[in-house]
């Protein structure tokens, strides 16, 4: 034989109770419908071997620990304890009994699809408030198309980021690009005034660039360097800022540049300096 078949329990060995350990080989032996003789073949040793095992004459050779516990599917400490852990232990369910649990694992939603069904609820309510409303002020849709329009636009671009687990961010930017430009030409629409989607478009262009600049920034830089991706966002936005103000100017004749608008570019400055400084230090330290 290549293995040594048996090994004597070694005096005073308590924990080793080779009648348990015996037991427990031939009950999982036949859990795994196994005889004596193919479990021996499988660890290329004689049958007589097993038998002195089942039967609490001796155990198994240390050599032969870990195939016989791979082939019965056990760990070497459920071998030497001579019974199963909890986990093994526990009966295997019936095919009524597996149905009904995987039938109440699908009842049983997760939080994000249950967050995204209470929004959508509260839309459609919304939007039926609305319309209630209107029909009822001023007998037809008139007015609350609007809202109802605006609703609409906002769930189309936050339930994306509800219900996915994961790309939560590039969900909700991809719903804002494709949704952005059909919501304000409905917008213009409605209103009557052209130039709120001539303005809009615009704008919308200008702010989905920034902000996909910026969901490839905190992608690029993960989450260990987080503090380093806010501070670049704060750079950017003076940048954008002055765009955006640029073609805000050429569009209805605003001035490029205020009060306001320097205060906000230096707290933007003084923001990212703060947090290139942290994450600097949070960096080093670890």
């Amino acid at each position: 034989m290549i293995h040594r078949e048996n090994q004597k329990a070694p005096e005073g060995a308590d924990n080793m109770d080779q009648v348990v350990i015996g037991k427990f080989i031939a009950r999982r032996r036949k859990a795994k419908e196994l005889t004596q003789a193919q479990l021996a073949e499988m660890l290329n040793i004689s049958d007589r071997a097993v038998s002195k095992w089942e039967r609490g004459l001796n155990l198994p050779d240390p050599s032969l620990m870990l195939p016989l516990c791979e082939i019965l599917g056990i760990t070497a400490d459920e071998l030497l304890n001579g019974c199963e852990s909890e986990a093994a232990s526990a009966p295997e369910k019936s095919d009524e009994e597996s149905a009904a649990t995987e039938t109440k694992a699908k009842n049983n939603m997760p939080i994000h699809t249950v967050i995204s069904v209470i929004f959508s609820a509260a839309i459609a309510i919304g939007m039926l408030v609305c319309i209630i409303c209107n029909i009822a002020v001023s007998g037809g849709l008139t007015w609350s198309l609007i809202p109802i329009a605006s609703m609409i636009y906002a769930w189309a671009i936050v339930f994306p980021g509800l219900i996915m687990r994961k790309g939560k961010l590039t969900a909700s930017l991809v719903s804002t690009s494709v949704f952005t430009v059909p919501y304000l030409y409905i917008m213009s629409v409605l209103t009557g005034v052209h130039m709120v989607f001539v303005i809009g478009t615009s704008a919308a262009a200008v702010s989905l660039i920034f902000l996909w600049i910026i969901a490839a920034v905190f992608i690029k830089m993960g989450k260990s360097r987080k503090r380093a991706a806010f501070g670049i966002s704060f750079l950017l936005a003076v940048p954008f800022e002055f765009a955006m103000n640029l073609l805000l100017s050429k569009l209805i004749g605003e001035p490029i540049f205020d009060v306001w608008d320097m205060l906000t570019m230096f707290i933007f400055l003084i923001i990212a300096f703060v947090c290139f400084v942290s994450g600097k230090a949070e960096s080093s330290s670890t």
